[in-house]
């Protein structure tokens, strides 16, 4: 039992060591779209369409609209955070396949930041 608990340890601390910290703007634009923009692009985090995607974790999204959140339409918008996660390097794509935590920061953080003012240049 002991030597179970410490493989689970060990390889709990060991995923969550490699996770990445990414800081943009954080964007749910239509159901079932999620995405992230850093300065490095934009991230597929849950997309329900055609293969369709969705990365683990989904449930450490917090109710953005209780913080900082520009309203696109609908329930639909966008906040600024920082989320650690891992990213999937399977693939050319930029795709985030699990979310560690997310922490929403005030929306001036984003839009001070000339790394990731491109998305606010889109039509978003």
């Amino acid at each position: 039992m002991k030597i179970m608990l410490a493989t689970f340890v060990a390889l709990t601390a060991t995923t969550a060591a490699h996770a990445e910290r990414r800081c943009g703007w954080l964007s749910n634009p239509a159901t079932a779209k999620w995405e992230l923009y850093d300065a490095q692009g934009g991230w597929e985090i849950m997309f329900r369409g055609g293969d369709g995607h969705a990365a683990q974790g989904m449930d450490k999204i917090p109710d953005l609209t209780t913080g900082e959140y520009v309203r696109t339409f609908a329930i639909h918008g966008y906040a600024c955070a920082c989320l650690n996660v891992d990213i999937d390097t399977s693939t050319t794509e930029h795709i985030i396949s699990r979310i560690y935590s997310v922490k929403q920061l005030p929306l001036a953080k984003c839009r001070d930041d000339p790394a990731v003012q491109y998305f606010l240049q889109n039509d978003n």
